[in-house]
């Protein structure tokens, strides 16, 4: 396994940092290992529902998982507001950094994560599969 860190600024979007981080080190199979930070707006799919909901307050990321391949990323993140009440969902484009996020992630060397569409879900769901080894038997 390979780890990787990186600290997101105020005003940055996590979701598309994460997406333009795992392309920039071509991550074939990474995860989330553990995140902490501060959120200034909050753009969630909320659990069962088609459309993103923004939330423009102050937040705590309590906790950030999830994975990232080539074809995206598929993030959940919780959250805390001033009063420790709690707020999760799928992490969507459009969330802004309030002060850091400090995020370390991991990538498995020997596997490459897809996401093709499931016949029985009819979401694009997490397949993976073993990394093909490039030429001289290195892993691509």
């Amino acid at each position: 396994m390979r780890t990787f860190a990186l600290r997101l600024h105020p005003g940055q979007d996590p979701r598309r940092e994460l997406a333009a981080f795992a392309r920039e080190h071509n991550l074939q199979a990474a995860f989330v290992l553990t995140c902490v930070g501060s959120l200034r707006r909050a753009a969630l799919r909320l659990a069962n529902q088609p459309h993103t909901d923004y939330f423009d307050a102050k937040y705590e990321i309590c906790s950030l998982v999830g994975t990232l391949s080539p074809d995206g990323p598929h993030l959940h993140v919780m959250l805390s507001d001033g009063r420790g009440v709690g707020l999760g969902g799928h992490l969507q484009e459009g969330s802004e950094i309030y002060t850091t996020a400090e995020i370390v992630l991991g990538e498995l060397e020997d596997l490459s994560f897809s996401r093709p569409i499931d016949p029985e879900t009819t979401y694009d769901e997490l397949l993976v599969s073993p990394r093909a080894a490039a030429p001289g038997g290195e892993t691509a």
